[in-house]
């Protein structure tokens, strides 16, 4: 969804905020400072027969200058533009955001037990535990104990980290030795590094020297370069932040490594490294304006949107919400399944099976490519995998 128009207008209402409260405050600057020079002259005056008129001389120059200084129209003028900008921004929003969404989406028997257990799952991998626990207090579930208990012992190990102690990051990496290099991660040998690091920077170089001989020797067959990088960190033990190894330094590792232990945690745990729900509710977000004009048209039309298998619009989200690649066959436009998957022609170019049989007359005679004089055979096609 695009949000840059109303950001754009909420922007252009802060500034005109801003514009009028500064107009306003010089204004009353102003009329104070006048003010108090009318009162300064009314008290340096002599109590004679001609003090009163010398008052009203006073208090006549002082209306003068206020009528000439229009404090009013000043001020309406910065008012007029912020309620012109704050009455556009408003339409907007009315505009771009629906108070009704309960005709965008299906109507869909929900299993409360399993939407508990999600909003649980969610609080508790997010780190809120006494949340979790009031909602699975209320809602009286029994099965989010075991959820608050591994993400527990993820988020302890991620604050362990941000003040720099790794000890239980590389416990929890040596329990999960096997599983970590079933997945291709090298966790381990990375937490190690940054371990052998943290103890040089802190001056001593026989402790380094003995914490690689213990910790590092296992890994030196696969990753021999990465340990040699470590090994001549030693010869600028006392002014590591000057050397060509430098960059090991950076805190940037620290927090890579802290997103790559947390994407291995959840890994491990069979659960996804960004909330599902947090996911499910963005990218509903994103597609919620295009679903609610759809039902406007649909409606105009006198057509019921939630009776089709597909909808006649795309829904445009963002890339960080598709997991999966898909195909939509550019002959018969409709998306790929198990039944229909794309093929790869002999030419180079794809369509799906479904098309090429009925190119080829289910198989029986040579067809040409729908998109270059290319001719092929239906055996000589290629189901692609995504």
């Amino acid at each position: 969804m695009e949000l840059d128009s109303l950001r754009e207008a909420f922007d252009r209402v802060i500034e005109k905020r801003a514009s009028s409260s500064a107009k306003a405050q010089e204004v009353i600057d102003q009329i104070v400072s006048e003010v108090e020079q009318a009162i300064t002259k009314m008290q340096m005056m002599n109590t004679d027969s001609m003090g009163s008129a010398d008052h009203s001389s006073v208090l006549a120059e002082l209306k003068a200058k206020l009528n000439e200084l229009a404090p009013l129209n000043q001020l309406e003028g910065c008012q007029k533009e912020l309620n012109v900008a704050l009455s556009k921004y408003l339409k907007l929003l009315e505009k771009s955001f629906s108070p009704d969404i309960s005709k965008a989406y299906r109507n869909v028997d929900f299993e409360a037990s399993t939407i508990n257990s999600i909003i649980a799952n969610h609080f508790y991998r997010q780190g809120v535990f006494d949340l979790g626990d009031s909602f699975v207090r209320e809602c009286g579930e029994s099965d989010g104990a075991h959820l608050k208990l591994q993400f527990q012992e993820m988020y302890s190990i991620l604050e362990a980290m941000q003040v720099r102690n790794l000890q239980p990051a590389l416990s929890w990496a040596a329990k999960n030795h096997d599983q970590l290099l079933q997945n291709g991660s090298m966790l381990e040998l990375k937490l190690h590094q940054l371990q052998f690091v943290e103890i040089l920077t802190k001056g001593s170089r026989d402790e380094a020297l003995k914490y690689a001989r213990t910790h590092l020797v296992p890994f030196a067959s696969l990753h021999k370069a990465e340990i040699q990088k470590l090994m001549a960190c030693l010869l600028w033990a006392d002014r590591l932040d000057q050397s060509p190894y430098a960059e090991f330094m950076s805190s940037t590792h620290w927090e890579k490594l802290a997103e790559e232990l947390t994407h291995q945690f959840c890994s491990l745990l069979g659960q996804s490294s960004e909330s599902p729900l947090g996911v499910a509710v963005s990218a509903g977000f994103q597609g919620l304006p295009t679903l609610l004009k759809l039902t406007t048209v649909m409606a105009a039309k006198k057509q019921e949107w939630q009776a089709m298998k597909q909808l006649p619009v795309p829904i445009d989200i963002g890339p960080e919400f598709q997991y999966h690649s898909v195909f939509v066959c550019p002959v018969l436009r409709e998306q790929s399944s198990d039944e229909n998957p794309p093929m790869l022609m002999p030419c180079g170019h794809v369509v799906s099976k479904q098309s090429i049989m009925k190119l080829s007359k289910s198989s029986s005679r040579p067809f040409k490519c729908p998109y270059c004089p290319s001719e092929a055979v239906a055996s000589q096609c290629k189901q692609l995998h995504f």
